[in-house]
Order: structure tokens, then sequence, then C-alpha cells
């Protein structure tokens, strides 16, 4: 077992857990806020520009979602738990069954968008312009999604290792050309052709194809322990298994989470295109929130995994509940700012009345229930390193229930409008939150 290894499985949780967190948070809301700045530079071309990429979002979502948490949290539990127990060669071989997931998954999502993409975006409410540049940003995206597969899985491969620093330095470099090239391309700067919303797809893909060729790089130069060796390059279903025993159900959760997000923006889309156009900035800037959890989530994958991989049952849960208790702290206390204070922010985005209520009053209903959601949401992360995802699932199609069906009856059953769809949206991040957490109090870990 290297010296790495050993200090992660030795050093006390709180101050490892923090250290460890600090670069990885960082670096997500670095990287989260480049989606912001995608919202901005396309609120300059229009209401229904914005509308669009609200309609496409959810999908980029689900991109990054299951390549990055779902399936990289497996491929990260996975390498930590070989590296807790000793198995250095079996943690190596994971790499090669990482990157065949890679391109399965990056072929498997372009081949249905393509099949059904199209009148899935009209079914959303979709339609002509707003259609037209939907469908252009997602062709893009998904043409170009293997890049950001790779770059997703391999940092989870380097997150398994416990090296939270190399791939936060990437993902920092990786904003730092995606948000001017972003700018450049929509509209038109510099010379460069004003491409619209799939100025910011071509951004997104060509930054991933320049993180992916570092992270590449890396794994065949590099001086660490972990590396991608030629001769581990067998395939076997036993590996195979270890990754999708934990990939399968935690691929439910953001499946559903989408499920959950594309069925409000429907009913949100019935209220009009301004309705839409301010649910769009006001579910962008609750996901801001996600890379700051996803940093610290991933680095309880690494440590949950590596003391479980060492048989370690204690101090697994002792580090979930540390975490978890400090996304919800981090969560909750930026959702009450962005409540308190929504004018101070909303305004950057957008001009239009209409759309700046829709927007306000979205955040000032559903911010006060990010802690729900950063509680549930870093517990979901460190049951991935655990390989027990059982109550993050079902505390996903609660929310689901909640969320969708509570919208359904407080809009149009008891008419409370986009108020009823947002305290809807509200009440199933509460529940999702305190669910996971009654898992993990009962023994959801345990053998």
């Amino acid at each position: 077992m290297d010296a790495r290894t050993q200090h992660l499985l030795s050093a006390p949780p709180a101050p490892l857990l923090v250290k460890l967190a600090t670069p990885n948070a960082l670096a997500f809301f670095i990287q989260g806020s480049v989606s912001m700045a995608e919202v901005w530079f396309i609120g300059r071309l229009g209401t229904a520009s914005l509308a669009a990429i609200a309609l496409a979002f959810p999908l980029l979502m689900l991109t990054q979602m299951m390549s990055g948490g779902a399936i990289g949290g497996a491929v990260a539990s996975a390498v930590a738990r070989a590296l807790g127990a000793g198995n250095l060669s079996r943690a190596e071989q994971l790499i090669w069954h990482a990157l065949a997931i890679v391109a399965g998954g990056a072929a498997a999502f372009l081949l249905i968008f393509l099949v059904f993409g199209a009148g899935f975006l009209e079914f959303l409410g979709g339609r002509d312009q707003v259609l037209a540049e939907a469908i252009s940003y997602c062709l893009v995206l998904f043409c170009g999604g293997v890049f950001i597969w790779f770059m997703s899985v391999m940092s989870a491969v380097f997150r398994g290792t416990g090296d939270m620093q190399f791939p936060a330095m990437l993902m920092v470099i990786g904003a730092c050309i995606q948000v001017p090239l972003t700018g450049c391309l929509v509209i038109g700067a510099f010379g460069l052709p004003q491409m619209g919303i799939v100025g910011a797809a071509v951004s997104a893909v060509i930054s991933a194809f320049i993180l992916s060729c570092a992270f590449l790089w890396r794994l065949l130069r590099g001086s660490q322990t972990l590396k991608l060796h030629w001769h581990a390059r067998g395939l076997s279903r036993a590996l195979f298994q270890d990754i999708s025993k934990v990939a399968l159900p935690a691929s439910l959760s953001p499946l559903l989470t989408i499920v959950i997000i594309l069925s409000l923006t429907t009913l949100v889309g019935r209220f009009g295109e301004a309705a839409l156009a301010g649910y769009g900035i006001g579910s962008r800037i609750e996901m801001l929130l996600v890379p700051l959890v996803f940093g610290l989530g991933a680095a309880m994958t690494s440590l949950v995994g590596l003391s479980l991989g060492a048989g370690n049952l204690a101090r697994a849960e002792h580090i979930g509940w540390l975490g978890g208790s400090l996304a919800a702290a981090v969560t909750g206390v930026a959702g009450l700012l962005l409540a308190l204070f929504p004018n101070v922010w909303i305004g950057a985005f957008t001009s239009d009345p209409a759309t700046l209520a829709s927007a306000r009053s979205y955040i000032q209903i559903v911010g006060p229930c990010f802690a729900f959601q950063g509680l549930g949401l870093s517990l979901y992360f460190a049951s991935q390193g655990a390989g027990r995802m059982a109550w993050p699932v079902l505390a996903t199609i609660l929310r689901m229930v909640l969320a969708v069906g509570g919208a359904l009856l407080l809009a149009f059953v008891f008419g409370l409008g986009l108020q009823g769809i947002y305290i809807a949206a509200g009440a199933g991040m509460v529940a999702y939150g305190v669910m996971i957490a009654a898992g993990l109090k009962l023994g959801a870990w345990r053998p």
C-alpha cells in the first residue's frame, strides 16, 4: 500500500475531509460558474435564446451527472476500494474498464438523441426558433460528448486515489478556457463567427477535448502510483460488475432527477416563454450549488470507499455524517442569501419584467430548501463510495413523486400556478435529504 493511501486511512477524518474537499469544491464552483456565464452571454441574444437553453439544459445536466456523477462516482468507488484493500493491479485494470464505459456511454447518448431528441424537445414545449436553437445546441453537445465523458470519468479515477488537486487544477484551467471562448462564439467577438447558443456547445466540447488530453498524458507519463499500463488492458466481467453494481443504481438518481427537471420544465412552459426563461435562470442558480456539493461529495466517495475497502465501517460512517453536515450548512446559507436578496443577481441575466418575476419567485420559494438538497446529494456520493445505493434511489423516487405530483396538484387543481410548482419542487428537496440521512442512521452501509 502506497504512502498516500495509508495517510488517507489513518489521518483524522475532519481535517482530512476539509483538506481534500477544498480544492475540489473551489474547482467545481468555478466550473459551475461557467454555466452562469453561458446564461449571461446567451441572455444578450434575447428571451427566445434563453428559453432554448432552458430546454436544452436538462440534457446537458444528464450528460454531466451520468458521466461525472453516476459512472464517475462508481469508478472512483471501485478504484478507492481496490486501493484500500492494497490491490494496485486491480485498480489499474479498472481504468481500462472505465475507458470502455466512456466509449459506450457517449455513443449511446448520441444515438438516443438522434432518434428521439427533436421530438422530445418539442414535447417539452419547444416551438419555432426556440426548438431549432435547442436542437442545434444538443446536436453539437452529443456529437462531441465522448470528450465530456472521458474528462469526467478520468477525473474520477484520480479522485478515487485521493488525488483531488490535479483534477481540480484542470477544471480551473478548463473554466478559464471555456468562459471567454463561449463569449466569443456566442456573440461573435474578436472576429469569430457569431454562432448563438451553438457557440456555447462548441466551447464546451473544445474545453473537454483539451482537458481529456491532459488527463491521458498524466495517466501515461505522470509520476503517480496509479497509471494506464498496456499490460492491464484485459477486460473482465468481474471488474465490470464491480463498477456496475454501483453505477446502475446510481444512474437511476440522475435519470430520475432529470425526469423531475424535465417535468417541471414542461409544466412551467405552459405559463409562457417568459416563465420558462425565468425558471431556466433560477434552476441554473440552483445547479451552481451542485458543484460545491459535488466537490465535497467526491472527497467523501474516495474516503468512504478507502475506509470500507480496509474494513473500517465506523470511520466511513463518521466521514458520511461530517460531510453531510458540512454540505447542508454551505448550501443552506447560500440558499437563504439568494432567497433574501434575489434582485441583486437576477437582474444580471435579464431585464424582462415577466422573466424577472418568474426567477425571483422560484429562488424565494426553493432557496430555503437547498440545505436538504445539499445533505442528500453529499450522502448520495458517500453512498457510492460505500457501494450501497438503495436508500439514495428510494429517496430520489420519493422526491420525484412529491415534486411532479405535487406540482400538478398545487398548480392546476388548487390553482396556485407557478408558485405551486415551485412549492412542490422545494418539498421534494426536503424529503430527499431527510430520507437519505435516515438510511445512513438506520445502518444502510452496514453488512
